[in-house]
């Protein structure tokens, strides 16, 4: 058998991945095969293997194709804003993480995470989730700290009371989009949200 450059190794895997988004999508995740996947890929289920230990891995590795991690978020915002301030980047980071979800990707691995994905094997949803929400309370925490030592927040607003109430605030808008993707624009009805929120938990220094 020829041997594979890096490259067809690479288009082979995200041809495996994208077959799997679909069919998880459309099925469910314990409901797929790999042997499943590997035909709607239009490969065997050797293919699979060479690049997936098991159904749990390449999971995990397509959870991986949408992760946004809010530190990333607020540095590329940074990169792109200068002169903006922590508070201003936690906002903005919010406004580009709802352009991202909306993209159809994001939008279908996500669905598949929370309301297509049962307790299977080595699968924890809500282990995932759990984990997601962690380390996205710890980037948004770490930047309300900076925020508050600009003087940024209301006096009675902690950085942990502002992550909660915006991981509140975005949770909420989020599993409520994905019920219905179709019936409004997650950036259309999140951004005005969003914006209030930080109206009422911004310092006035004037």
């Amino acid at each position: 058998m020829p041997r594979r450059t890096k490259a067809e190794a690479e288009a082979t895997r995200e041809a495996l991945l994208d077959a799997a988004e679909a069919l998880f999508h459309g099925k469910g995740v314990a409901r797929t095969s790999l042997e499943q996947i590997a035909r709607h890929a239009g490969m065997t289920r050797g293919a699979v293997y060479w690049h997936f230990k098991n159904k749990a891995d390449l999971f995990h590795a397509l959870l991986e194709r949408v992760r946004l991690p809010f530190e990333e978020l607020t540095e590329d915002i940074e990169a792109a804003h200068g002169n903006a301030s922590p508070l201003e980047c936690i906002r903005l980071a919010c406004h580009e993480s709802f352009q991202r979800l909306e993209q159809p990707s994001y939008q279908r691995i996500h669905s598949i995470l929370i309301h297509r994905c049962e307790f299977f094997s080595d699968i924890d949803p809500l282990e995932m989730q759990r984990r997601l929400s962690r380390e996205c309370f710890g980037a948004m925490r770490e930047k309300f700290r900076q925020a508050a030592q600009y003087d940024q927040l209301e006096a009675s607003i902690t950085p942990e009371m502002a992550t909660e109430l915006l991981q509140c605030c975005l949770g909420g808008l989020f599993h409520d989009w994905l019920r219905d993707p179709q019936n409004h624009s997650l950036r259309e009805r999140g951004g005005p949200i969003v914006d209030t929120l930080f109206k009422l938990i911004r310092h006035d220094a004037g």
